[in-house]
C-alpha cells in the first residue's frame, strides 16, 4: 500500500483532476492530466459490490480515492439520470439509488469537493475535449456499449444531458436488452450476430434523431475494427478515441469545472 502512496507524496498538480467511473461490473478511478486527457499513474479498478447499494458503492469510491492518495476535487459518474445531484434512475445498479441525494451521500465519505453526473454524458464530454473533431461538429450521438447502452446527445460539442435512449424499444424490447456488450457475452453471440443487432438499434436511432454521426465508446469500442464492418446504416459510425477511458476523463473534467447537471 505504501508504494501506491509514494508517487503522490508531493501535492497534486493543479492541472490534474480525479475521475471515478461507476459501472455495473466495476468501479474505476484514476488521476487525469487535463492538458492531455491521459491518466497519471495506473487506473485502479474494484469490482462493483453486490448488491450495489449507495453505501457500498460510496465505500469503494472512498477507498479508491484514499488508495491513490488524492486530496483534490473528485468527479463521479453514475449509470443513472442525475438531476440537481439527485439520482433519478438505476438501470444497472441497485434500485435503492433512486431518489438518493448524491451530495449528501458522498459528502459523508469524501473530504474534498465532488460532482456527480451521468456516465455516458461524462464520456461524451471527454470525447468532445480530447477526441476527433467529429465529436465537436453538428448533432452527434455518443453511445457507450457496456452493461447497458448509455447515450450522450451533443450539438456542436454542447451536451443535452440525461438522454436514455438505451431504453427505447427497438422491435419487441429495449435496445440495451438486445445489443449491449453484456448481452453479447451473456448470450454468447458471435461478433457478426451481435453487430447485426447493434445495426438494427442504430437504424432506429438514425430514423428518429438524424445525427451527423454516431460515436461508439465503452470497452467493446477497442475492437471496433472487428465488428464495425457489419454496420450498414447511412450515418457514419466511428469508435471513440478515448475508448473506455472516457468516463473517468469526463468525470475528472466535471470535477475541475464544477459541472453539476
Amino acid at each position: 500500500m505504501t508504494a501506491q502512496h509514494s508517487e503522490h507524496d508531493v501535492p497534486h498538480h493543479e492541472g490534474h483532476s480525479f475521475g471515478i467511473d461507476v459501472g455495473g461490473s466495476g468501479i474505476k478511478g484514476a488521476e487525469v492530466d487535463l492538458a492531455t486527457g491521459e491518466f497519471v499513474g495506473d487506473r485502479l479498478k474494484i469490482a462493483t459490490p453486490k448488491p450495489a447499494t449507495p453505501q457500498a458503492v460510496a465505500e469503494v469510491i472512498s477507498h479508491i480515492v484514499s488508495e491513490k492518495g488524492w486530496d483534490g476535487p473528485v468527479g463521479i459518474t453514475m449509470p443513472s439520470v442525475v438531476k440537481n445531484q439527485v439520482i433519478r434512475s438505476a438501470a444497472n445498479i441497485d434500485k435503492s439509488w433512486i431518489g438518493i441525494d448524491a451530495q449528501e451521500l458522498f459528502g459523508a465519505y469524501l473530504d474534498a469537493p465532488f460532482t456527480v453526473l451521468n456516465d455516458a454524458d461524462a464520456a461524451g464530454l471527454a470525447e468532445v475535449a480530447y477526441g476527433d473533431d467529429i465529436a465537436r461538429t453538428g448533432p452527434v450521438i455518443f453511445l457507450t456499449l457496456g452493461t447497458g447502452i448509455g447515450s450522450a446527445f451533443l450539438l456542436d460539442g454542447q451536451l443535452f444531458p440525461n438522454t436514455e435512449i438505451g431504453h427505447l424499444i427497438v422491435g419487441e424490447k429495449e435496445a440495451e436488452q438486445q445489443a449491449s456488450s453484456a448481452v453479447k457475452d451473456r448470450e454468447e453471440l458471435k461478433t457478426k450476430q451481435w453487430a447485426k443487432r447493434v445495426n438494427r438499434v442504430l437504424h432506429d436511432y438514425e430514423a428518429l434523431f438524424n445525427p451527423s454521426a454516431f460515436i461508439i465508446g465503452g470497452g467493446i469500442s477497442r475492437k471496433f475494427d472487428k465488428w464495425g464492418e457489419y454496420l450498414s446504416i447511412d450515418t457514419p459510425v466511428v469508435a471513440a478515441q478515448l475508448r473506455n477511458r472516457a468516463g473517468i476523463v469526463g468525470a475528472a473534467m466535471a470535477a475541475k469545472e464544477g459541472i453539476r447537471p
